[in-house]
């Protein structure tokens, strides 16, 4: 081979190398295989969760129910007297006991005598009853006198009106006197015998039922400000019961409440509401509910504690539940999880009503059937809390 053919033959083979070359290069890069898109992006309404952590959660889901309206609620309290039928009797002023007619437990009339008294201040009144008695009459006559007078034109016409005024006084005088004797329970003294200035009166009750209690002993003072017998009717007696806000709202008057009395095993009682009350107590965030209870066999004592068992709401309105585990506090709202696909999972808030026995009752925020989870979710609150954490990181 001569060194021309040498020098051709190597500027053919540099030729063809660059035209490879060229071609590679215009030739353009082949495109990436799309990336296939995410059913859930990582947002503020949802979880995601690794399978290998799905594993360790053992989460299990249940839908949500509707059902009847009207649940019960469970209340306590304390059987009290029936204010309309009960009264305390003590005396008007400081008195003594001179002798006791009754005892705890009897059973009285209205009117009938309790306990017989002394007091000065009685015989004090009495006496200034009589001597304005006196008075009274005195000046009525000397009234009539200046009258007479006045029209032969003896006395003038300003001391007919003195007189009258004095009359008017005197009167005035004896009904005050007159009063204050009332407040003893007597009536004034019709002469002035030996027993008109007695200071000897009588208790007498108000209203029939039976003594619940008597602190009058004989020889004893009494106080105006104690009182010395508490008297009432317990045919009838009340049952105070304080229900939350949220179950005193659906509460009806009217209503038939079941009672248990813990001193009274197996015997079942019932009364009716009839007082609901219009004022949050300030400190226990309650209700009272008043309840008339029949006493039945006079079995019953004020001051016995009882269970009420009473019906809340509407009946035949239908309400949604969801077991207590599933409901979280998340971002200070209630939630609730809702399984998207294997590792997704919904945060939805919802409005949180009362609490029933193991469940909680739905406002709002869910449908009847949907699935939620129940076991696990707290463990998902607190990945989504975690994921909110490492986000707020970057």
């Amino acid at each position: 081979m001569t060194v021309k053919t040498l020098v051709l033959f190597v500027v053919c083979v540099a030729l063809a190398g660059c035209g490879r070359g060229s071609e590679e290069t215009a030739k353009p890069a082949a495109t990436p295989a799309a990336a296939e898109p995410d059913t859930y992006r990582a947002d503020a309404t949802t979880v995601e969760v690794d399978e290998a952590m799905l594993r360790d959660l053992r989460i299990t889901t249940q839908p949500v129910e509707s059902r009847t309206g009207g649940e019960l609620v469970t209340l306590l309290g304390e059987l009290a007297v029936d204010q309309r039928a009960y009264a305390e009797v003590g005396t008007p002023v400081a008195a003594r006991v001179t002798q006791l007619l009754v005892n705890a437990g009897d059973r009285v009339r209205s009117g009938q005598t309790l306990a017989e008294l002394t007091s000065p201040e009685l015989g004090r009144e009495r006496a200034e009853y009589l001597s304005a008695h006196a008075r009274l009459t005195l000046a009525e006559a000397a009234l009539e006198r200046k009258r007479g007078l006045a029209t032969e034109k003896i006395v003038p016409l300003r001391e007919v009106q003195e007189a009258e005024s004095a009359v008017g006084e005197a009167r005035a005088a004896l009904r005050a006197s007159r009063a204050a004797i009332a407040a003893f329970g007597v009536e004034p003294p019709a002469d002035d015998g030996d027993s008109a200035t007695s200071s000897t009166f009588v208790l007498r009750s108000p209203a029939g039922g039976a003594v619940i209690e008597r602190t009058a002993v004989v020889g004893q003072m009494l106080d105006p400000a104690a009182p010395a017998f508490r008297i009432g009717d317990l045919s009838t007696l009340w049952l105070t019961v304080h229900a939350f806000e949220r179950d005193a709202v659906r509460i009806q008057q009217g209503v038939e409440a079941s009672l248990y009395f813990p001193a009274l095993p197996g015997q079942d009682f019932t009364g009716t509401v009839t007082v609901v009350g219009h004022q949050v107590e300030r400190e226990s965030r309650t209700v009272p509910i008043r309840i008339d209870v029949k006493n039945r066999n006079n079995v019953l004592r004020p001051g016995m504690s009882a269970t009420a068992t009473l019906p809340v709401g509407a009946t035949g309105a239908s309400i949604l539940t969801v077991p207590v585990a599933s409901v979280q506090r998340v971002r200070n709202e209630w939630c609730v999880f809702l399984p998207k696909d294997a590792d997704h999972f919904e945060i939805r808030r919802i409005g949180r009503g009362r609490d029933l026995a193991g469940e909680v009752e739905v406002l709002s925020g869910l449908r009847a059937g949907e699935t939620i989870v129940v076991d696990g979710a707290f463990l998902l609150k607190a990945q989504a809390e975690k994921g909110e954490g490492d986000h707020d990181e970057h």
